[in-house]
C-alpha cells in the first residue's frame, strides 16, 4: 500500500513545467534502479568470488583426494538474478515512461 502521508500537495504549475517534474523524477528513479542493479552485481561477484575461494583452497586443504566430489550450492544467485531482471524492467518501463512523455511535449 502506498503512503503518500509525507507528500507535499500538488501546486498548479504550467504543463510544460509540470512535464519537467514528471521527467526528473523518472530519472531520479532510473538513476535509483541502476544503482540498485549494480549493488546487486557486486553481490553476486562477491557471492561468486566466495565459492571460488571456498572450493579451490578451503575444500581442497580439508580433503585433497576427495575435493572434487564436494559442491558448493549457491541459493542467492538466482535471487540476485531475479531481482535484477524486475529491475531491469522497471528501467526499461520507466525509460519508455521518459520517451513517451518527451514525446507528448513535441509540437504536432
Amino acid at each position: 500500500m502506498l503512503n503518500f502521508a509525507g507528500t507535499p500537495p500538488l501546486v498548479a504549475v504550467p504543463e510544460t513545467d509540470s512535464r519537467q517534474l514528471i521527467a526528473a523524477d523518472l530519472r531520479a528513479l532510473i538513476t535509483r534502479i541502476e544503482s540498485s542493479m549494480r549493488l546487486i552485481d557486486a553481490a553476486m561477484m562477491e557471492t561468486g568470488m566466495l565459492e571460488t575461494g571456498l572450493s579451490e583452497s578451503s575444500l581442497a586443504q580439508a580433503d585433497p583426494a576427495g575435493s572434487a566430489d564436494i559442491v558448493v550450492l549457491d541459493d542467492v544467485t538466482p535471487r540476485y538474478a531475479t531481482a535484477s531482471a524486475a529491475l531491469n524492467a522497471c528501467r526499461a518501463g520507466l525509460g519508455h515512461a521518459l520517451q513517451c512523455l518527451s514525446e507528448s511535449g513535441s509540437p504536432e
